[in-house]
């Protein structure tokens, strides 16, 4: 059986890989290229021989493209199929249809079907158990309109596609039957409408005012002792007024009490690794996308109902909302979960993925593929998706998940598009430098924030700097090292945008995203106890409150990941994307034990959201308001220059009690501490002289009006001794 095959990979050229090396030498005449619909010749000439069984053929002349051609030489009939052709300009050029509306329309007479795939010689659409044809149109895009009510009709495409026949689900599905099965035609108009007037959708003034809290959906609900109805479901979301046995809000609640602003959940597309209609034996942070605009079916209460998540994510959405909530998604488009397995290489393979010049799939992501983004098509579903997300479920943010792997373009035209939102969107991301097949200039990294204002980073300098290199297990830093890397701390608390101080990390301090735990990696607790593991519970414990503190009185837009203020352990996991509830659950029996440490950073949000000297928004206003003082040895302070209060900021990594001469003489009171002991007396400090306990991080506070206390004998520094 003769199973030789060409390939076009590129404008003017065949790739001919024979199955037997005795064929190479047999044909003596020249090749030539049969068009049969249109029965026309293209003439060629041989190029040269790659190896035994490949070699190269070039014509004259442009291809079609979705037709069948057959490279005729001698006896041999050779099919020929596009190959890397698809991967160049030319193929874009030509083919991409990045204004199509793609997909499947419903309307109640009638519903029209439109997908992308160029190199197909024919479209069917399986719609129930009947097919139906599906007409080409320009640059590849096959497209019908059905007669009938076909709202909750399953669907497939039927494609005819470098000699196969396959059944594809549409990439561009907006529901599916459990599992990623099939697509469903759904009319979404029928179904359950976010706000549509938005009314509750949260208007920020800045985004700079943003306190971002990192949350999976199952894990926020699933402990038993949430008190959550539906446990680990988007409808668990969305239950309000929950406590835990002994009182302490849990879940939503627990959340709108702790002030943060946006919640950033995890995936909450469809992804793969769990069984929807059983999920209870399986786990997965969900950054193996499979259909990127259909909800999570493991998340809804009816998973068997394919209409029932899209009503429930939308429910837990509204229900943030309604709490005065933002809600940012975690979104993965820099990558799919098998790539031979996606929709988007069975429609068009080779199209959709980087590879290298030497034909090697790119990895840089390291999961076994990278999308390329820099594609149009590619660069459109992406945007259509975020575009629906948007419209659709009026979410309020994304996060690029290894946003180092998107090319710059195309974060570009999706500010310009979240830009038409009547509330400001979040957009933010890892900005790391990845081994992508996509030059460095061309990357959304960090180191080209320039190039991407409206975007945040997630600042892993920031991160490393107070806990110690993230992949080096025994390293330190500032918190738990005894001051170590004091001399970055100016740079970091100053929104890591400033040359003053060192390298700046992002071109603006508007686009800093400051952290020191996500989901990635130990938690910060997991990781205090490999590196400090001879010092006391206790000790460590103020040392995740001084890396917290830091975090949260930083200028950039501060992030924490669920449950590290009070010290959320995976037992020691550094990478429990599978590892099941027991490992990743919140744990609300904790926060209620840790509640003193809640409150301290309860405090410190609310600090930071009645006060705008904590989220400026321009390096000259920075300049202008925060100084850095002189410090006793690894002691860090800085202080924040009001229009009615000044502040001062001092953290203390070690374990000795130090002295501190502040900025100015006065009537100071200590509006912050991490010592609870201290913090249930009513404590001022007269004068400019105090003393600042082992591990403490304090924020003082004076007005610039007169101020007088009520109880003058409460009048005490810091240290404890009256000072009156």
């Amino acid at each position: 059986m003769n199973t030789t095959t060409a390939w076009i990979d590129d404008a003017r050229k065949l790739t001919v890989i024979f199955n037997d090396r005795s064929l190479v030498s047999y044909p003596h005449v020249e090749p030539i290229i049969y068009w049969g619909n249109k029965e026309k010749y293209f003439q060629t000439y041989i190029g040269n021989q790659i190896d035994d069984t490949t070699i190269i053929i070039h014509f004259y002349e442009d291809l079609p493209i979705g037709e069948s051609l057959i490279l005729q030489w001698g006896e041999l009939d050779i099919p020929i199929y596009a190959g890397a052709i698809v991967r160049t300009k030319w193929f874009d050029n030509n083919y991409s249809a990045v204004d199509a509306i793609l997909g499947a329309h419903c309307k109640e007479s009638a519903t029209t079907f439109a997908v992308w795939a160029p190199t197909a010689i024919s479209v069917k659409v399986k719609l129930d158990a009947q097919f139906y044809v599906l007409k080409r149109h320009n640059r590849g895009v096959w497209r019908s309109t059905i007669s009938g009510n076909w709202h909750g009709a399953t669907y497939e495409y039927e494609v005819n596609v470098n000699g196969k026949t396959i059944l594809v689900s549409d990439p561009y599905a907006k529901a599916m039957l459990p599992n990623s099965e099939k697509g469903i035609v759904v009319d979404l108009s029928r179904l359950k409408q976010v706000d549509e007037n938005n009314q509750f959708r949260p208007k920020r003034t800045s985004l700079q005012d943003a306190i971002i809290y990192e949350l999976h959906v199952r894990d926020a609900t699933i402990h038993p002792d949430s008190n959550v109805i539906n446990k680990g479901k988007y409808l668990g979301m969305a239950e309000i007024g929950t406590t835990t046995k002994n009182g302490y809000s849990t879940a939503l609640s627990y959340i709108k009490e702790l002030g943060c602003t946006h919640v950033q959940l995890l995936p909450i597309n469809d992804y793969a690794r769990v069984d929807e209609l059983n999920p209870g034996p399986d786990y997965n942070w969900g950054y193996d996308p499979l259909y990127f605009q259909v909800p999570e079916g493991s998340y809804s209460v009816v998973p068997e109902n394919p209409f029932a998540r899209i009503n429930e994510c939308k429910e837990m959405i509204s229900a943030f909302h309604r709490e005065g909530i933002s809600v940012i998604l975690d979104v993965v488009f820099n990558h799919v979960f098998i790539m031979e397995e996606s929709p988007f290489e069975k429609l068009v393979p080779g199209y959709y993925f980087r590879y290298h010049e030497n034909g090697i799939l790119s990895n840089g992501t390291g999961v076994g593929n990278d999308i390329a983004s820099e594609r149009g098509m590619a660069r459109a579903f992406i945007l259509d998706t975020v575009d629906f997300w948007l419209k659709e479920y009026h979410v309020d943010g994304f996060r690029f998940d290894l946003m180092g792997a998107i090319d710059i373009e195309t974060m570009r035209q999706i500010e310009e598009r979240c830009k038409e939102e009547p509330v400001p969107i979040m957009l933010l991301g890892e900005g790391w430098e990845l081994s992508t097949a996509l030059a460095s200039e061309r990357k959304a990294t960090s180191r080209n924030s320039a190039q991407l204002k409206s975007i945040r980073f997630f600042n892993d300098f920031f991160r490393d700097s107070l806990k110690g290199n993230l992949f080096h297990a025994g390293d330190t830093g500032y918190v738990n090292g005894n001051g170590r890397f004091i001399e970055r701390l100016p740079g970091l608390v100053s929104g890591s945008a400033f040359n003053l101080f060192g390298s700046s990390f992002v071109s603006e301090v508007t686009q800093t995203v400051n952290y020191v735990e996500c989901h990635d990696n130990h938690t910060l607790w997991d990781r205090l106890e490999l590196t400090n593991k001879d010092s006391s519970e206790m000790d460590r414990k103020k040392m995740q409150q001084l890396a917290t503190g830091i975090t949260l009185l930083s200028q950039g837009v501060p992030f924490i990941h669920a449950g590290q203020e009070w010290f959320r352990s995976k037992f020691g996991e550094e990478n429990s994307y599978i590892s099941g509830d027991l490992i990743n659950q919140l744990d609300w029996q904790k926060r209620a034990f840790e509640n003193e440490s809640v409150e301290f950073v309860k405090s410190l949000i609310a600090l930071r959201k009645k006060y705008i000297v904590f989220r400026m928004t321009s390096r000259e206003e920075i300049s202008r308001r925060l100084h850095i003082l002189d410090t006793p040895n690894s002691v860090f302070g800085f202080t924040l220059l009001g229009d009615e209060e000044d502040f001062s900021i001092y953290v203390n990594p070690t374990k000795e009690k130090q002295q501190l001469q502040l900025p100015s003489p006065g009537n100071w009171k200590v509006a912050i501490t991490n010592d609870f002991h201290k913090s249930k007396e009513e404590r001022t400090v007269i004068g400019e002289f105090t003393f600042i306990t082992p591990l403490e991080l304090v924020v003082l506070q004076k007005s610039r009006k007169s101020l007088t206390s009520k109880n003058p004998d409460s009048f005490v520094n810091i240290g404890g001794i009256r000072v009156e």
